[in-house]
C-alpha cells in the first residue's frame, strides 16, 4: 500500500510539473475566446479545440478535462553564433633532426582552415637500428591558413648521443 501511494504522488507531481510546463492554466485567458465563446482558460494556446460533446458523466462527478493536442511548427533561423565547421586535420613535416650538436628537432606545421587551430604534433626519434629511442607529441598553435616552425626538445630524455633518425607524423590533429 506504501509503495502504491508513494507511485501515485510521484505521478501526481509529474503531472503539474507538466502542465506547468506546457503552460495550461486553470484561470480565464484574458482577451481571447475559445471556439464555443467560453472565457479560455485551460491550455494557454490561442487555439483551442474543445469538444462540447461529452457531457457530464451524470453521477455528480466533475467534467474531465478535454485533452490538449496543441503542434507548433517553427522554421528554424541560423543564428549569429553558430556552431563553427570542424576543424580540417593540418600537416607536419620534418625540418631537421636532432642531433648531438643541436639537442632539437624541427618540424613545421601546417593549418589548412580557415580560423586558427590547435594541433597534436607526434613525433619518434631512433637509434641506428631503427628501434625507437624516444617518442614525443606536443600541442602546436596556428594561426589561419599558416604555418609555425616548432622545436621539439630531446635533452631531457638523455639519450640525445642515441639518436640517429627522426620521424614525424605527417598527419597533425586538430583538436581546437
Amino acid at each position: 500500500m506504501y509503495a502504491q501511494g508513494r507511485g501515485l504522488k510521484v505521478t501526481a507531481v509529474s503531472a503539474m510539473v507538466v502542465l506547468a510546463l506546457t503552460g495550461f492554466s486553470s484561470g480565464h485567458a484574458q482577451g481571447s475566446r475559445g471556439r464555443h465563446g467560453d472565457d479560455g482558460g485551460g491550455c494557454s494556446s490561442s487555439r483551442q479545440d474543445h469538444d462540447s460533446s461529452s457531457g457530464s458523466p451524470g453521477n455528480g462527478a466533475p467534467r474531465p478535462r478535454p485533452t490538449h493536442t496543441t503542434t507548433h511548427t517553427s522554421t528554424p533561423t541560423a543564428s549569429p553564433s553558430a556552431t563553427p565547421r570542424p576543424l580540417k586535420n593540418g600537416t607536419a613535416a620534418l625540418v631537421r633532426c636532432a642531433s648531438a650538436a643541436e639537442p632539437y628537432a624541427v618540424v613545421e606545421v601546417r593549418n589548412p582552415n580557415g580560423r586558427a587551430a590547435v594541433f597534436f604534433v607526434k613525433m619518434t626519434f631512433k637509434n641506428g637500428r631503427g628501434l625507437v629511442v624516444i617518442s614525443a607529441g606536443d600541442q602546436v598553435s596556428v594561426p589561419a591558413k599558416g604555418r609555425t616552425t616548432y622545436r621539439v626538445s630531446t635533452i631531457s630524455s638523455g639519450r640525445v648521443e642515441e639518436i640517429a633518425h627522426c620521424e614525424v607524423d605527417p598527419i597533425a590533429v586538430a583538436n581546437w
